[in-house]
């Protein structure tokens, strides 16, 4: 494949590419917000609580994503005789399994907060959502940053498995020209696209840890 054949690949992967970005951005969007609902629900004192989110959590981390995308793309037509379009069964699938994970995030840089400080948060007058929101939250956002860029990064490249249930992503229409062009040249350029996108996650997240170096 030649230079132009190759210009002409990219300008063809353009679409696909949004689609991947936008599963990217949705998933990141939904699951960081059900993460913290999840989070909270695991460190709940009342077992009618946190046993059913235990097991969403073990069930989520424990069966494979790709398992998952097929199950909210085929079930609902088994259970509702209707189906969710592709796209948003892929969108279904990523974001409750990628709130497992993020939950988990969320607990451990929440619980690593020394618990004086919440004792002296109570002595200097404030409440416990002001003092969530002023002086727990923030030292946990610095703290998760480190694994919440290796979430983002492997989001980065499980977009591909997408592809599984239709989803037309970068990944499913590389393969597909490469099939018909007997070239491996799609494959590279789609690589190439999921290694400059995890290189402007790095970029980010190393910023973002940066500019929160004051609450160390």
């Amino acid at each position: 494949m030649d230079f132009a054949g190759v210009m002409d690949l990219v300008k063809n992967m353009l679409p696909s590419s949004i689609v991947t970005l936008e599963i990217f951005f949705l998933t990141i969007i939904f699951s960081s917000i059900l993460g913290m609902f999840v989070a909270f629900g695991r460190m709940s004192k009342y077992a009618i609580i946190r046993i059913p989110i235990q097991v969403f959590l073990l069930i989520m981390r424990g069966t494979p994503l790709i398992l998952q995308l097929m199950f909210f793309y085929f079930a609902p037509y088994y259970i509702f005789a209707a189906t969710l379009p592709r796209f948003w069964a892929a969108i279904l699938a990523f974001t409750l399994n990628y709130s497992a994970y993020i939950a988990e995030i969320y607990r451990s840089g929440i619980e690593s907060i020394p618990i004086g400080q919440y004792e002296a948060a109570t002595v200097l007058g404030f409440g416990k959502a002001e003092t969530f929101f002023k002086i727990i939250l923030p030292q946990v956002v610095k703290r998760i940053i480190p694994p919440m860029s290796n979430e983002l990064m492997t989001l980065v490249k499980d977009t591909a498995l997408a592809q599984v249930i239709g989803v037309a992503e970068i990944f499913k229409l590389a393969g597909a020209t490469m099939s018909s062009q007997f070239s491996t040249v799609p494959l590279i350029v789609a690589g190439v696209f999921y290694l400059i996108m995890n290189a402007v996650v790095e970029r980010f997240c190393f910023y973002l840890e940066k500019k929160l170096d004051y609450y160390e």
